[in-house]
């Protein structure tokens, strides 16, 4: 069962019966999707106060948008040796006084986001590079990552009888989601409830024990996307990797 709660490009989440090791399972899978990102900087000029490795650092980390046609350099016809078909060079030739930001990256990739700040060069001062961009996977390198995933349980709210209205519960709970209706307090958004319990504890220290709140058995499952491929492409991709993973498994014990 898949219930979608909200979705767009970048983030989906959805609440589902599936069991917490399945859903950890899909969520480590999620490191395996091969995502484009900068891994070689040659530089050729840099004038600026950042010194080389920070640059190659900061580059590393700009989201580079990942398409399908690349392939990975262990896959590729070349035998990883590089060709146009398993990494893609950008450059970077531009002088002060200015900022340089991630758009000011060229080439046959384009950046997720435009205004990403690289560095900052002062009057005269120049910034020349060339950065190759390949195919990897988070477990080797978390600028491989295609985004973030988690997921909690459902929240599940019981109010006794004893509940006198105080609203200290209320005015405790961090999310605001919750309010005093028909005499007892209730869940306006039962989806952004993360079970801290400050409600919980607000009651008691009240002197009342009317609020309780646990864990329910569905999952609310979370995809935020760094912006290289969308959520839902994540989602698609983790579990056909797992799907793959236990096929090699099945191999493996045969």
């Amino acid at each position: 069962m898949i219930k979608l709660i909200s979705k767009d490009k970048e983030r989906i989440s959805f609440v589902t019966d599936i069991s917490e090791n399945l859903a950890n399972a899909i969520r480590r899978c999620v490191l395996e999707i091969p995502i484009l990102a900068i891994d070689d900087v040659e530089f050729f000029k840099n004038d600026s106060a950042s010194y080389d490795e920070i640059i190659a650092h900061r580059l590393g980390l700009v989201p580079l948008i990942t398409e399908k046609t690349f392939t990975e350099s262990e896959k590729c016809s070349c035998k990883g040796k590089g060709c146009m078909k398993c990494k893609v060079d950008l450059k970077i030739s531009i002088k002060g006084p200015c900022t340089v930001y991630s758009k000011n990256l060229k080439g046959k990739a384009n950046v997720v986001y435009d205004g990403l700040p690289i560095t900052i060069l002062n009057k005269d001062q120049e910034l020349e590079l060339v950065a190759t961009a390949r195919l990897g996977k988070g477990v080797q390198h978390s600028k491989f990552s295609p985004g973030l995933v988690y997921f909690r349980n459902l929240a599940k709210i019981t109010v006794e009888k004893d509940c006198d209205e105080c609203k200290k519960c209320v005015e405790a709970c961090p999310q605001k989601i919750l309010a005093i209706e028909n005499k007892k307090a209730e869940l306006k958004d039962i989806y952004k409830c993360d079970l801290c319990d400050a409600c919980v504890e607000a009651c008691k220290k009240h002197g009342k024990n009317a609020l309780k709140i646990d864990k329910d058995d569905n999952l609310i499952f979370i995809i935020e996307s760094w912006g290289q491929i969308s959520a839902k492409e994540i989602f698609i991709q983790a579990a056909n990797k797992l799907k793959d993973n236990l096929k090699e498994l099945s191999k493996k014990v045969k």
